[in-house]
C-alpha cells in the first residue's frame, strides 16, 4: 500500500493531511538545522491530534513507515543539492502554479513554523543568514499565494509571470542552500 493509498482510504478523509502537504511537512521536517524525533512531528500530519486517527494498527504503521521513508530520501537529497519537487508540482498556464504546488508550500510552512526556533536561533534577525532564510520563506508564500504576489507586485510597477518561473525553478537550489547552511551553523556552534 501507497502514501498515497492510505490518504485515499474513505475512513481517513479529511483525518491527514493531503499527499502534497504531507511532502511538503516532511520536507520541512528534512530541512530542519536540528533532527526532531519523528514522535513530536508526526501528530502533525494528522491535524496533531495525540491519538493517530488509524484504526488498523497496520495501517497506522505502513503509514509511518512511508513517511520515515520520505525523510529519509529528502535529507540526503537537501543536504546534497538533489532535491527536486515532488510529482504533480509545477507552473500551471490558468492558475500559475498548480494546486500540488500550493499545497506542497503550505504543508512545508507548517512544517517550518515546527523548527521555527531552531532557525531563528541560528540565523537571528540581523544575520547574513536571516536574508537566506527570509528569502526562501517569501518565495514560499508568494508560491502558496501567488494571487495576492501578484497584486503586490503589480502595486510595486512589477508586471507579468516570469518571477513566479524563476522562483518556481530556484526553489530547489534555495532548499537545499539553506538546509547546508543550517547544518554548517550547528556544526560551529557545537
Amino acid at each position: 500500500m501507497t502514501l498515497q493509498d492510505i490518504l485515499a482510504l474513505p475512513e481517513l478523509q479529511d483525518k491527514l493531511i493531503n499527499h502534497a502537504k504531507t511532502h511538503g511537512f516532511i520536507t520541512a521536517m528534512a530541512a530542519a538545522p536540528h533532527t526532531l524525533d519523528p514522535h513530536e512531528w508526526l501528530p502533525f500530519l494528522w491535524g496533531g491530534e495525540e491519538v493517530a486517527p488509524f484504526s488498523d494498527g497496520e495501517q497506522l504503521e505502513c503509514y509511518i513507515e512511508h513517511v520515515i521513508a520520505l525523510w529519509n530520501q529528502y535529507r540526503p537529497a537537501l543536504m546534497s543539492n538533489e532535491w527536486q519537487w515532488p510529482e504533480g508540482c509545477a507552473l500551471d498556464e490558468a492558475e500559475i502554479v498548480t494546486e500540488e504546488t500550493r499545497d506542497f508550500c503550505e504543508g512545508l510552512l507548517q512544517g517550518w513554523q515546527l523548527s521555527r526556533d531552531d532557525w531563528e536561533s541560528i540565523m537571528p534577525e540581523e544575520s547574513e543568514d536571516n536574508a537566506l532564510l527570509g528569502g526562501v520563506l517569501l518565495s514560499l508564500t508568494m508560491l502558496y499565494d501567488p494571487e495576492t504576489s501578484i497584486a503586490t507586485l503589480a502595486d510595486q510597477g512589477f508586471e507579468g509571470l516570469e518571477q513566479f518561473e524563476e522562483i518556481f525553478n530556484a526553489i530547489p537550489t534555495m532548499l537545499s542552500g539553506l538546509t547546508m547552511r543550517g547544518m554548517q551553523l550547528v556544526e560551529q556552534a557545537d
